[in-house]
Formats: structure tokens, sequence, C-alpha cells
């Protein structure tokens, strides 16, 4: 079995003692590839630099999260093309709308969601999404964009029936994490992960975040990493009543396809 794990903030500081230990073991537990999640500018450089080392094995986006879109200028648009030039560069994004937080201005946020979605689909690339507490307004923008756009993933999906549904009705794919092994939050997801069809689902841990309640052996740091992909992957496929291998070959294949990924060396 191999697995892909389309989201993974690999340059946060809660790795920074340890970056190769976490990837070795990732390694080991089957995961093939990895889709490091950008989130600002600077953000960008650093990923790509980390993608440079294992050239089949990382990869990743390219854009502003909502939370940094008070920082988005004219200007911004400019050096994001420059970046996602890069042959890792496989999305734009993490971009998107967060009316849960609110950390930077909802027109802010609208702007700098539009002109990434605009450059997406000038460059004909993926886009990452990021939406919490706005799917119904995150629609409304993506339907001026859809056409142009070759896919698009709505990741770390926690929302209900109706936003799922009008995110596969825009012929979204969707990213599921560790947020569906939460007993206190996450079981609203166990039915809906069943409807959502092979070839829109695909997985993420979105470590060192959402450290999945279901693993036997919490670390004391509570930091999520890459390896306990497949904790996530076992609660999501006893919820769609599929093998662990079914589960890893169609998200497998639904990621290399939705990113334009290579297939890895063996």
């Amino acid at each position: 079995m191999e697995w892909i794990d389309i989201g993974v903030n690999l340059t946060d500081a809660a790795f920074d003692k340890d970056r190769d230990q976490v990837l070795e073991r990732a390694w080991q537990a089957g995961i093939s590839q990895i889709l490091l999640t950008a989130t600002s500018l600077e953000n960008c450089h650093q990923a790509q630099q980390l993608c440079a080392e294992a050239p089949q094995r990382l990869f990743c986006t390219a854009g502003v999260h909502p939370h940094d879109a008070r920082h988005w200028q004219a200007h911004s648009s400019v050096e994001l093309r420059q970046l996602a030039q890069a042959d890792c560069v496989k999305a734009i994004g993490e971009c998107g709308l967060d009316f849960n937080r609110d950390f930077s201005p909802r027109p802010q946020q609208r702007k700098a969601l539009e002109d990434q979605l605009s450059l997406a689909a000038e460059l004909g690339m993926p886009v990452f999404l990021h939406e919490r507490e706005a799917s119904q307004t995150l629609r409304e923008i993506l339907r001026d964009y859809r056409d142009q756009l070759p896919a698009a993933v709505v990741h770390c999906f926690t929302a209900d029936r109706t936003a799922l549904y009008g995110y596969l009705d825009l012929d979204l794919h969707i990213g599921i994490t560790g947020w569906i092994c939460d007993e206190r939050r996450g079981t609203h997801l166990h039915p809906l992960v069943a409807d959502i069809p092979a070839g829109r689902l695909m997985l993420e841990t979105d470590a060192p975040w959402l450290l999945p309640r279901t693993l036997a052996n919490k670390p004391k740091s509570r930091r999520n990493e890459p390896a306990w992909l497949l904790e996530v992957a076992r609660t999501v496929a006893a919820c769609r009543n599929e093998s662990l291998e079914q589960l890893a070959k169609h998200t497998s294949e639904t990621a290399r396809q939705c990113f334009n990924l290579p297939t890895p060396d063996a």
C-alpha cells in the first residue's frame, strides 16, 4: 500500500528539531509522497527549499492563507506567479476564507482569494482551499472561476452535509484529516465521508496540528506528523466500509491525478 498526504505544514517550527526523522518515519509508514502546505509568500520559499531535498517525494503549494490576507498587496500576485513557476509547486494555495477567526478583514480575504483564483486559472493549476464557516460565500466565488480551473480541493473539510454537497456539485475534491477521529467534534463526518465519491476524496494530516485522538500512544507534545495518516485512513475506511487497500489505491490515484504528481521511483 502507498499513501499520499496532501497537507503537511512541514515548515512549521514544531518540526525544526527533527524534520528529517519525521520524514523518515513517514516513508517507513508507507507514505510515498507529501504535499507541503504554504500559507504565506515567505513560507513558499521555505517549502520549496525542503522539496529540493526529496524531489520525487516532496511537493508543495504556493499561496497566501486567509489569515494573512491583510498583507496581500498588488505586488503579491507578481511574486506568487514567480514562485509558482517552480517544478515542485503543484497547486495555488492555501487560500480561501475563514469567517471563524477573522484574522484578516473579510473584504481583504475575498480580494486575496479572487486574485489567487485568477492566477491559478491563468497558470492552469489546481487550487488548495481553506474554508471555515464560509462555505456559501466560497461556493459563490468559486462559481465564477470553476470552469477555468483544472481542479480544486477543499482541504481539511469539517463542515456539514449542505456544504459537502455544494462542493461536490462544483466538482471539487475533499480533503479529510484527523478531525474525523475526534469524538468531540468530528463524528458528524462519519456518515458524510461515505458520500464522497471515489475520485474526489483525498487524505491529509495537516501536521503538526489535528493529532488523531484515536491514536493509541499519543505523544506528550500533541504534535501530529505524516506517519499518522494511517490513523486517519483507518477511521475513513471504516466509515466507507472499505479496506485500507481499497482506500489507499483510490485516494492515492486521486491525489496523483489532481496535483499531477509523478509516479515515485521504486
